[in-house]
């Protein structure tokens, strides 16, 4: 056998394996090349947390995100119970802000239909949106 014959099969294996190497991404560079819109949205679920009630009457809406013609994307159901109201609707504001302008940015559209408040009930300990307007 010849030794370039034999050697073939190392250099594909050799190649091929560096190939596969890849250096892994900081997570800081991760989390920079999310867009806010994204990150502020997962603070919004935190602050809202388990949305834990006793009485439809702790339940609220929460109006989020926004859509290029206007109005928001979706709502989210949140408790009075242990939810800090200004704080969230600071956060609701600023995530609102930063979707218009990612979507400023790239240009994009949407389908403009207006997304109407679901409201929010008490089901089984905790506050849920009680129509098909979630922005899950």
């Amino acid at each position: 056998m010849k030794l370039h014959q034999m050697l073939a099969p190392l250099f594909a294996w050799v190649t091929l394996a560096r190939c596969a190497q890849t250096t892994p991404v900081p997570a800081a560079a991760a989390a920079a090349s999310e867009p806010e819109s994204a990150r502020l949205g997962r603070e919004l679920r935190a602050l809202i947390g388990p949305a834990a009630c006793s009485a439809d009457s702790q339940c609220r809406t929460l109006a989020v995100g926004a859509k290029a013609c206007g109005g928001p994307a979706g709502y989210l159901a949140w408790s009075t119970q242990g939810t800090d109201a200004q704080k969230l609707t600071a956060l609701a504001v600023r995530h609102a802000d930063a979707q218009r302008r990612e979507t400023e940015t790239a240009g994009m559209r949407s389908n403009c239909m207006f997304v109407p408040d679901p409201g929010a009930a008490c089901v089984a300990g905790r506050c849920e949106l009680a129509g098909p307007n979630s922005a899950r």
